[in-house]
């Protein structure tokens, strides 16, 4: 089960690749200037991963209007994540967490996806502006999408 609503975020600094190279990215760079929704998720470069992130980038200006940042975490390479990335015009921040520590911190563990190991969850976080969650959903199953209505207005 996700961590709840009203529990504080679990900071973290994680990796992402851009084209001047590895790049840190902390949540709490986030608090006291804008909410951040966290979207994890488990292998980029799969059918239900590559919806989510690409309807989330076109629909990106909405996110910026609302004051929230995205930030994408999969336990993927910040390398694969680049390149899937660019094969599909994904534009919101994507971080490895690549030793799952951050995915365990929010309690969204899916273990043992298809036999091949355990990955992120399909969860989505809101998270203010004190760094406290405001929502949370963890989907059934992998293949299920957050529900965004809930997520925007959690945002606003």
């Amino acid at each position: 089960m996700p961590l709840q609503p009203g529990t504080k975020a679990p900071d973290f600094t994680l990796k992402t690749k851009t084209e001047d190279g590895l790049k840190d990215v902390t949540l709490s760079e986030n608090f006291g200037k804008r909410k951040t929704v966290l979207l994890f998720f488990p292998l980029a470069f799969t059918g239900v991963c590559t919806q989510e992130l690409c309807d989330v980038t076109a629909g990106l200006s909405e996110y910026a209007n609302l004051n929230a940042a995205v930030i994408g975490i999969s336990v993927d390479s910040p390398f694969a994540q680049e390149a899937w990335a660019k094969a599909h015009n994904i534009g919101i921040t994507l971080v490895s967490d690549l030793n799952k520590t951050v995915t365990k911190a929010y309690d969204v563990l899916f273990p043992d996806l298809a036999g091949i190991g355990d990955t992120s969850a399909r969860a989505a976080f809101v998270i203010d502006e004190n760094g406290v969650i405001q929502y949370a959903e963890q989907t059934p199953a992998p293949t299920d999408l957050p529900d965004f209505a809930a997520i925007k207005a959690a945002l606003a």
